[in-house]
């Protein structure tokens, strides 16, 4: 394969392709002999983003091939390794036919190419970036090294978009249906009530810049005590917070005497607590 072609697949994917059987020239081949890849892990394509695709493909063609094997299913078939959005806009353009990379890969083989090509795109919000690394990690053996090599970032890059997933499975959601942006997902990574701001991100439309200064209300007094605090005093508090939304503190002695505080900033929030008090007791 030419080096011209290696260079358009990026790093990641050329890497990948030298370790399997690959012809030694770009073909092309009918959008009717081609199916989509049922590895895929990128299940929704920003309908937009596939409009402008097809518009350029109209004006200059598919300059970048696609990566293809033959189906194991149908042998007439080929299935998409790398390169879905551009079949798909491909199609929807009107061509007949597209430029292709075959190679040989067996169905692991295929699903890393689709996760290394997914992970090189720009237009993935952080949370699918940081699941297409994490599957590098665990399906694959990569460390974050190896990730760093391939995808052409630094270690601490890798790093701090995986993070993100330690945040609640709640703010993850509104990560996936952009509800709050890469900015906001950043600050909430660390947060014990990171459901809490999240939610408030959304019902008063705030900036990055305002969620910063919103998320310093809750660490004006920091709390020194926390850093030799019982890991399950920790987790208490914050369950609590995630379910009130408030800021909660729990103090505890050894022979297990202490207090629990809760913070409030208005009528609104001490009423709740009123209310959960006295529904509950």
């Amino acid at each position: 394969m030419s080096s011209k072609i290696k260079k358009g697949l990026g790093r990641g994917l050329s890497s990948l392709i030298g370790e399997t059987k690959v012809e030694t020239k770009t073909n092309k081949l009918l959008l009717s002999e081609i199916a989509p890849n049922k590895f895929q892990p990128r299940k929704n394509f920003d309908e937009d983003k596939i409009n402008d695709l097809t518009n350029s493909i109209k004006e200059r063609g598919v300059i970048q091939p696609i990566i293809v094997r033959r189906s194991h299913s149908d042998n007439s078939k080929y299935e998409i390794i790398a390169g879905e959005r551009r079949w798909i806009a491909a199609r929807k353009a009107g061509l007949h036919e597209i430029p292709v990379v075959v190679t040989e890969a067996d169905d692991l083989k295929s699903l890393e190419f689709a996760i290394v090509e997914n992970v090189q795109r720009h237009d993935l919000n952080p949370l699918e970036e940081a699941q297409g690394y994490k599957r590098l990690i665990d399906e694959f053996s990569y460390d974050q090294e190896k990730v760093s090599k391939f995808i052409g970032k630094s270690r601490s890059y890798i790093t701090n978009a995986l993070r993100i997933l330690s945040l609640p499975k709640l703010v993850l959601s509104l990560i996936e249906d952009k509800k709050i942006t890469a900015g906001h997902a950043k600050i909430l990574v660390g947060l014990g009530n990171a459901e809490f701001v999240a939610n408030k991100i959304i019902e008063k439309k705030l900036s990055v810049r305002q969620t910063e200064n919103f998320v310093k209300i809750f660490k004006k007094k920091p709390n020194f005590t926390r850093l030799f605090k019982d890991p399950n005093i920790k987790d208490l508090e914050r369950s609590i917070i995630n379910k009130t939304g408030l800021n909660v503190s729990i103090k505890n002695n050894k022979k297990n005497k202490g207090t629990i505080t809760f913070s409030y900033h208005d009528n609104e929030q001490l009423n709740k607590i009123i209310d959960i008090i006295k529904l509950n007791y």
